[in-house]
């Protein structure tokens, strides 16, 4: 299973040291924050695969936490899960009117709400559910290590297969040279943003085999993205 980045949004400090102990526990990379303007930050420097979000945070609302995050770029599709002891049905259209995928009202179980976590994931972000990662009609075998297209074999290096791991757990979104360095190559990377360029060409060889059409977009002036509907 890929290791899901979570954003937990909450400024009750039991309830959150509680939380990122069973998330955790489950194998979540889990960042923290009780205030609502930091969780903006955090989401825009490294985007979540998740956020949870508590509806009464310090600084800023977790409602206008849930608005920005889904108009900002990086973070339109990553799915949220909001935590309130607002249970009226007004309050709970209000956050999914917002844009949130789930509402969850305090109190709950740390179990229910992993559950809960997965049930999402697997509806909003299937390939973070599993270790086998399928878009349009390429396969790949995150534990063996191999990756298929239309059925064919495709033979990837490392760095490809890395490479397109993270499109295959990112369908449709844009990312940068910037944003890809860090993601495949790691922060502390000192290879020049144009090697991904040497190696979205080899990706491409590589998967378009025969007579199947260009998965891989090209977005100018933004970067590249895994892209079925080309």
């Amino acid at each position: 299973m890929a290791r899901v980045k979570m954003l937990l949004v909450e400024d009750d400090a039991a309830l959150a040291e509680l939380l990122v102990f069973h998330f955790k526990r489950e194998d979540f990379d889990v960042s923290h924050t009780p205030d609502g303007e930091e969780a903006l930050l955090l989401a825009r420097e490294n985007a979540p695969d998740i956020v949870l979000l508590d509806w009464m945070v310090e600084g800023i609302s977790g409602i206008e936490v849930c608005r920005r995050l889904r108009r900002a770029p990086e973070t339109a599709n990553v799915p949220i899960i909001m935590l309130t002891a607002r249970g009226e049905e007004e309050d709970r259209v209000r956050g999914l009117e917002t844009g949130a995928d789930d509402y969850v009202t305090k109190p709950f179980s740390p179990r229910e709400l992993v559950a809960r976590v997965g049930a999402v994931l697997r509806r909003v972000r299937p390939a973070l559910a599993g270790e086998a990662l399928v878009y349009a009609d390429i396969e790949m075998d995150t534990v063996g290590h191999k990756v298929r297209r239309a059925g064919e074999v495709v033979s990837l290096g490392p760095t490809e297969f890395r490479l397109l791991k993270h499109f295959l757990e990112h369908p449709g979104w844009v990312f940068s040279r910037e944003r890809l360095l860090d993601a495949v190559w790691g922060h502390d990377s000192d290879i020049e943003s144009r090697t991904v360029d040497v190696h979205i060409r080899r990706l491409r060889k590589a998967i378009n085999i025969g007579d199947r059409p260009d998965i891989i977009r090209t977005v100018r002036s933004a970067g590249y993205s895994l892209d079925a509907g080309v």
